[in-house]
């Protein structure tokens, strides 16, 4: 079978914590496919996160989230990034260590003069302007904590539009919020990047570093099918070829591949892209903004695959 993407369990674990502290009722099913593992996939976190903000009726409750997690809910990772000896450290090491939190998402820095601003990019569509605040609120808070209150951030920059009334956002983030801007990202001046924090500890963060190599090595002894469902999850428009130029092998050698892991690229495209459509159906979104993000050249082209995947049209399946 082929890989799919996974989030520590302990993260997965925060929200059902969550959820009790605000007796909010889960599924008790899904709830116990979370006890017996290490590593929780992205559909299974997909439900969790369905139930979770369905049963709170707050669009906020992922900014919630994110500022009531714990170093622990980070796993090996969050370690790594409490024993750093400066914010500029940390951030070095959650470029390198993020993926044991979870594979749904990536971080990148970007400089601009005295600013730096570490942007998320999530792969995932369930709930996606919920979870990106959580991470972000997260980042901000963890940050704040690590450093004994001195970091300051600058601004909060949401790819999403406000959830809710803009002025809720800084009430609990105490941090200027812009939406729909071209990145969710944490803003901050460069000078923060030398700040110390408050649990540096050299010798256990290379120690725990050797961990987090390890965890990473098997995270990264993904199937192709694996690496190939991660590539359309980011660019659901491309075809075989680009995906198969950019894994540095020819089409038909990706063919070959993907049918001796018993899977085809088709059958991987189909899935993902199914599973995108079906979610954006259920969030109220324009089926023409969809065909345009899923790569179909017009509605009419994604209306027959869709029909092709589920047997109804994108009208009825609303309905």
């Amino acid at each position: 079978m082929a890989h799919t993407p996974t989030v520590t369990v302990h993260f997965s674990q925060a929200i059902v914590q969550a959820a009790r502290r605000l007796a909010l009722p889960l599924p008790d099913a899904l709830a116990a496919e979370l006890s017996d593992r290490e590593r929780v996939d992205l559909d299974r976190q997909d439900r969790l996160w369905d139930h979770f903000c369905q049963a709170a009726g707050d669009p906020l409750v992922g900014l919630d989230l994110g500022l009531a997690l714990q170093v622990g809910h980070l796993d090996t990772a969050g370690m790594i990034l409490m024993s750093c000896e400066t914010v500029g450290e940390a951030l070095d090491s959650l470029l390198d260590y993020h993926p044991i939190v979870g594979e749904g998402g990536d971080f990148q820095v970007a400089r601009d003069g005295d600013a730096v601003a570490v942007r998320y990019r999530p792969r995932y569509a369930t709930r996606r302007p919920a979870r990106v605040e959580a991470v972000l609120a997260s980042l901000l808070n963890l940050t704040r904590w690590s450093t004994g209150e001195a970091f300051q951030a600058r601004a909060l920059t949401l790819r999403h539009a406000a959830q809710a009334a803009p002025a809720r956002y800084r009430e609990k983030l105490g941090v200027p919020v812009t939406f729909e801007t071209a990145h969710n990202a944490l803003v901050f001046g460069a000078d923060q990047l030398a700040l110390p924090l408050v649990h540096a500890n050299p010798a256990l963060c290379r120690h725990l570093r050797g961990l987090g190599d390890e965890l990473l090595a098997r995270l990264d002894h993904r199937s192709l099918g694996a690496r190939v469902g991660a590539l359309i999850r980011e660019h659901p428009g491309w075809g075989k070829e680009r995906i198969a130029d950019r894994l540095g092998m020819s089409g038909r050698h990706l063919i070959r591949k993907l049918a001796d892991e018993g899977t085809s690229f088709k059958l991987l495209r189909d899935t993902l892209l199914r599973e995108r459509a079906e979610q954006g159906l259920r969030d109220g979104r324009r089926v023409a903004e969809l065909a345009e993000e899923l790569g179909f050249s017009d509605e009419s082209a994604f209306a027959k695959a869709f029909k092709r995947w589920t047997g109804e049209t994108p009208a009825r399946f609303r309905r």
